[in-house]
């Protein structure tokens, strides 16, 4: 006999929503032809019932359960063709995890039967496996959504006044000494006092996590000798990743966002929406592709059985389909209201904008976002690349995006490794990149300005190597990046070499305040404040490990020194007030003093020439600011050696004061109008007016 008495139940909300009374289900499949809902024991381990869905309205196959209630653990089995060469991959062996389901338990084991097809037949993926999948994949949770939020107000900082901080979750705490054993590694484990009081004194305005929506990657893979460990094999688009559930509640994450809020702190997640951890066609079948293969995803339209792929990931998801774009856009309205995050990173975004298949301003998913009363008035952050054609897309977002730009990432890199003819582009990296981003109205804060990020060298790398060193990645080291613009200042990887560790600590400050000293959003990678190492990995996405957790007892004196400079760095950023601004500069008089908004000033005190733009030896500039109460100068010299400096002429009773020197050799208050200066080598000196 059934144990809970059944109804139709209704087609809205998608997943599994609980009244009070009992549950609704409801599951979206265009071309089913059957679906049933299967129910688990509290582990997951044992069916023990299973319920015959017969109502489908409009594609939606939905049914109640009186007397179900949190907890009840489930899944689904859809009944339908399996014509691979038609795009119908329907096997009923396989169990599959709700889309909207809010909640995971389980492991995922790979074994032969999570595959939709034979593995062992030489027809591959055209063959059909009747092995029965549910002892080896995780089940969805029926989740009760009510928390006491006491009040919780968000920090709501502009664009302009954010300062990001890039973090993966796990590795954060993994090796924290002050976060007891059993939680580190997970959400309340960042939500140690300890953790948060850290974060809140350096000063960074918000905390952006690489994914935690569920992703499974390699893990238990046989063959496989590496973990996913940034998580960019994301598979749940509600659940979260449960290895970072220490107490297996999600009012962990509420907790976490909470607590980081009450310190004024924001929380960005980087999301990823344009693939799964299904893959390819050789991939596994645990939830999209059993559901209905061909509204998921992007199929090959010469061979249906094959896939359209932006992403070398394996499968673009269709965000084409109304239904699958709802989808994209329910999860994020649910992480945006129920779990009041700030703000998104979109990993490879120009695949969500794709209109048969290429990117456009027009597409479905924009035009979503941009009338959603939620989403448009939460951060939104494009990674404006992808890999399909006219995958590169920096500076083609609409208004009120902000993308990440690695044109800023390579000049400053190349800058302050003394490349030649970097000084001219420098200056508009410097000042927004109005040449990528001034168009249709877009503020200045759309650059996201970064020098590292987790994908890549990191800061104490970037010093300290020529090459990258990704042999433990298991991938005879191909994989990651050669086009690193690092310089090891003369020695690769770590050298007792006093020289050269002064120079490395020198470049590695003067980059660090270049990004501070930046006009539109500045990002670090957590760890680059007190030059943590990853041993010259610069794709460290497999290694859950040492090489990438954050050694909190390995920092030295000299690193916490640094630590306490990038705080000063923050607080000077915060402080100098000339950042807070919407509009790109003009270079043109902005009142009656005839200062220019931002003027270029050369060694002899002088604007910048037409030469001094195209001297291609040129590594040295600086940039004078003014604001109608704030007249800001910096200074940049790459230069190997001190460079002999004029400093501005000044109206009468002003003088420069000198606020900051990343050198700490400079050894000056106030300066007087025209006064020449020694500027060490490898700086950046701050002046501001002073009466």
């Amino acid at each position: 006999m059934a144990k809970f008495k059944t109804s139709l139940g209704t087609a809205y909300p998608l997943g599994s929503s609980y009244d009070g009374k009992g549950v609704n289900f409801a599951l979206f499949s265009a071309h089913a032809e059957k679906v049933e809902l299967c129910i688990f024991d509290a582990s997951g381990a044992e069916e023990q019932e299973r319920y015959v869905i017969r109502e489908s309205e409009n594609n939606i196959w939905h049914i109640y359960l009186e007397g179900a209630g949190p907890d009840l653990v489930y899944g689904y089995r859809v009944y339908g063709p399996y014509r691979p060469e038609e795009g119908f991959r329907f096997n009923h062996h396989k169990l599959l995890i709700d889309p909207y389901g809010k909640k995971l338990v389980g492991k995922l084991i790979w074994n032969k039967a999570i595959f939709g097809y034979d593995i062992d037949s030489p027809d591959k993926d055209l063959s059909f496996s009747e092995l029965d999948s549910a002892s080896y994949v995780p089940k969805s949770v029926v989740v009760d959504d009510a928390y006491d939020w006491e009040g919780d107000k968000r920090p709501g900082y502009e664009f302009e006044d954010t300062v990001i901080y890039e973090t993966q979750l796990r590795g954060y705490t993994a090796l924290h000494p002050y976060v007891p054993e059993a939680k580190r590694g997970t959400f309340a484990g960042f939500n140690h006092r300890s953790v948060i009081n850290y974060i809140k004194w350096l000063g960074v305005t918000a905390v952006e996590f690489l994914p935690v929506h569920a992703f499974f990657g390699n893990r238990h893979k046989k063959g496989y000798i590496t973990d996913n460990y940034w998580g960019y094999e994301s598979f749940s688009f509600f659940a979260p990743e449960q290895s970072y559930l220490g107490t297996n509640s999600i009012t962990e994450i509420k907790d976490l966002i909470k607590n980081l809020h009450r310190h004024g702190i924001e929380v960005i997640l980087d999301v990823v929406y344009n693939h799964t951890g299904e893959g390819n066609q050789l991939g596994p079948t645990l939830c999209y592709r059993g559901i209905d293969n061909s509204s998921y995803y992007t199929l090959n339209p010469d061979n249906k059985r094959y896939y359209y792929d932006s992403t070398g990931c394996g499968a673009s998801f269709n965000l084409q389909n109304p239904n699958v774009l709802k989808l994209v856009m329910d999860s994020l309205r649910y992480w945006a209201t129920q779990m009041h995050v700030d703000g998104f990173r979109f990993d490879l975004a120009p695949t969500l904008s794709r209109q048969k298949m290429s990117f456009t301003q027009e597409s479905g998913f924009f035009y979503s976002v941009a009338q959603d009363d939620v989403l448009s008035r939460v951060k939104m952050i494009a990674e404006p690349w992808d890999i399909g054609y006219g995958g590169y897309q920096v500076g083609a977002f609409l208004p009120g995006w902000a993308e990440w730009n690695d044109k800023y990432r390579d000049n400053i890199r190349r800058f302050w490794k003394g490349d030649m003819f970097q000084t001219a582009e420098m200056a508009s990296r410097l000042s927004g990149s109005s040449d990528i981003f001034n168009y249709n109205n877009r503020s200045i804060w759309a650059s996201v300005n970064f020098i590292t990020a987790h994908d890549g060298f990191n800061l104490r790398d970037l010093v300290s190597y020529n090459h990258k060193h990704n042999l433990s990645n298991g991938e005879g080291n191909k994989d990651g990046s050669d086009s690193n613009w690092s310089w090891n200042s003369g020695a690769e990887g770590e050298t007792d070499n006093r020289v050269i560790k002064e120079n490395r600590i020198a470049r590695a400050k003067a980059m660090m305040t270049t990004l501070m000293l930046s006009f539109g959003t500045p990002m670090m990678v957590a760890g680059d404040e007190f030059a943590r190492t990853q041993m010259g990995n610069n794709n460290p996405y497999c290694q859950d490990n040492a090489l990438t957790w954050i050694a909190w007892e390995g920092i030295t004196p000299e690193c916490k020194d640094f630590a306490r400079y990038v705080k000063q760095l923050v607080r000077l950023r915060k402080k100098l007030k000339i950042f807070n601004r919407h509009s790109f500069f003009t270079g043109k008089p902005i009142d009656k003093s005839g200062f220019k908004d931002i003027s270029w000033y050369n060694e002899q005190g002088k604007e910048f020439s037409a030469a001094d733009w195209h001297d291609g030896n040129r590594k040295s500039l600086s940039y004078c600011v003014y604001t109608g109460n704030r007249f800001v100068m910096a200074i940049f010299n790459a230069n190997f050696n001190e460079q002999e400096w004029r400093l501005p002429s000044l109206p009468d009773n002003y003088v420069w004061n000198m606020v900051l020197d990343s050198s700490g050799n400079f050894k000056a208050g106030s300066l007087g109008s025209s006064q020449k200066i020694k500027v060490p080598a490898w700086s950046v000196l701050v002046f501001e007016i002073k009466k």
